[in-house]
C-alpha cells in the first residue's frame, strides 16, 4: 500500500501594522526566494502585494494548486490564503513585498458596505502577468520608492496604494467578465471550483473584522459550515491553538498597537479590543506579553528599537526570506 502523502504544515505569519498607517514594505537585495520548495505553506493577517524583479518560479496554494510566475509579474494574495513561493531550479528570484490592511487604510475613502472579498474567489486572479496591465506595475513601484524614501509622504503613499488596490480589482473584474476559453491567453487558466483557502478561513476573516465585539465561538463554526466539535478540531489542527485563545491573541495584538500608537487610556483600550473587564484584559495581556499593559507602553515610549519590546513570538511575521 503506497504511503499517504502528509498534509503540508501551515504557518500563520502576523505583521504588526500600526493603526495610524497600516503598511509594511519588505524589499532589498536580500529578498531572494530559494529554488528549494518549502514543505510549509504560510498565510498572513493582511493583503500581500508581491513584485517579482527577476527570474521565475512557482506560486503554490493549499490543495496543491499552483501558478507559474516570471520577472515583471505581480501577485496580490488576500489575507488568510495559504501559499508558498519557490524559484525555478538553479535561480533565486528577487522580490519586493507590500503588506497593508486595506480595511483600515481606506476606511475613510471607501463606503462602509464596500466588499473587500472581491479578490478571494479564484486563485488565478492572484497573479497579474507582466504586460497585462500598464498601471499596476507603475503604482506598485511608486509605492515602493516612496516608502523607501528618507522622509516618506504617507498621504502620497496612501494615494498610490488606493489606486493600486482599485486597479487590481478592476483587472480582476475584467478577467471575470471577459473570460473566454477559446481566446484565453496562456497565463489565464480556467477558474477552479473549491479554491485553495483553508476551511477555517471564514472564521479567521470574521475574527479579524469583529475581534472588538462579543460573539459565541459557535458563530465561527456556523460560518465554516461545521459542527462546533469538528470546527474546534480543525481550528486546533491548523492554528495550533483554540479559537478562543486565537481571538484573545488578536485582541492583545491590536491592544499593543493602540498602546504604542495612541493616547487612549488602558481602560478604554481594553473596551476597544473586546475585553469584558479591565482585570480580564490585564490578565490576558500579562500571560501573552509577560509584562503589564502599563509597562509595555512605558517600554515603547522609552524608545526601544523594533524587536526589543516584548512580542508574541508564535505569531511573528516573516521578516527574512525563507
Amino acid at each position: 500500500m503506497p504511503l499517504k502523502k502528509p498534509k503540508p504544515v501551515v504557518e500563520y505569519r502576523n505583521y504588526y501594522l500600526p493603526s495610524s498607517f497600516p503598511v509594511l514594505l519588505l524589499t532589498g537585495s536580500n529578498w531572494t526566494i530559494s529554488d528549494i520548495r518549502s514543505e510549509n505553506l504560510h498565510f498572513h493577517n493582511c493583503l500581500e502585494i508581491g513584485i517579482c524583479h527577476s527570474h521565475d518560479g512557482t506560486l503554490e496554494f493549499y490543495n496543491g494548486l499552483s501558478i507559474p510566475f516570471s520577472a515583471g509579474d505581480i501577485t496580490c494574495i488576500p489575507r488568510n490564503i495559504p501559499h508558498t513561493t519557490y524559484s525555478s531550479p538553479s535561480v533565486k528570484s528577487r522580490w519586493s513585498y507590500l503588506f497593508f490592511d486595506q480595511r483600515q487604510l481606506f476606511r475613510d475613502i471607501l463606503p462602509p458596505d464596500f466588499s473587500f472579498n472581491m479578490i478571494h474567489d479564484d486563485i488565478h486572479k492572484y497573479l497579474i502577468p507582466n504586460g497585462a496591465s500598464s498601471r499596476i506595475p507603475l503604482l506598485a513601484q511608486a509605492s515602493i520608492e516612496e516608502l523607501s524614501a528618507e522622509k516618506p509622504d504617507h498621504q502620497l503613499i496612501k494615494s498610490y496604494l488606493f489606486a493600486l488596490y482599485m486597479e487590481i480589482i478592476r483587472f480582476q473584474d475584467k478577467y471575470a467578465v471577459n473570460y473566454n476559453v477559446e481566446n484565453t491567453p496562456p497565463w489565464q487558466n480556467p477558474p477552479i471550483s473549491g479554491i485553495s483557502s483553508l476551511s477555517i478561513t471564514p472564521a479567521l476573516d470574521f475574527i479579524e473584522d469583529n475581534y472588538m465585539n462579543k460573539f459565541p465561538v459557535d458563530k465561527l463554526s456556523e460560518l465554516c459550515h461545521m459542527s462546533p466539535t469538528h470546527f474546534r478540531r480543525s481550528f486546533q489542527a491548523v492554528m495550533h491553538t483554540s479559537p478562543l485563545n486565537y481571538l484573545n491573541t488578536i485582541r492583545i495584538m491590536n491592544a499593543c498597537n493602540l498602546l504604542r500608537n495612541t493616547n487612549h487610556t488602558i481602560l478604554n483600550i481594553s473596551v476597544m479590543t473586546g475585553f469584558s473587564t479591565l482585570s480580564n484584559f490585564n490578565r490576558h495581556f500579562n500571560e501573552m506579553m509577560k509584562v503589564s499593559p502599563k509597562e509595555y507602553r512605558k517600554q515603547t515610549l522609552q524608545g526601544r528599537k523594533p524587536g526589543e519590546v516584548p512580542s508574541i513570538i508564535e505569531y511573528s511575521g516573516w521578516m527574512e526570506p525563507d
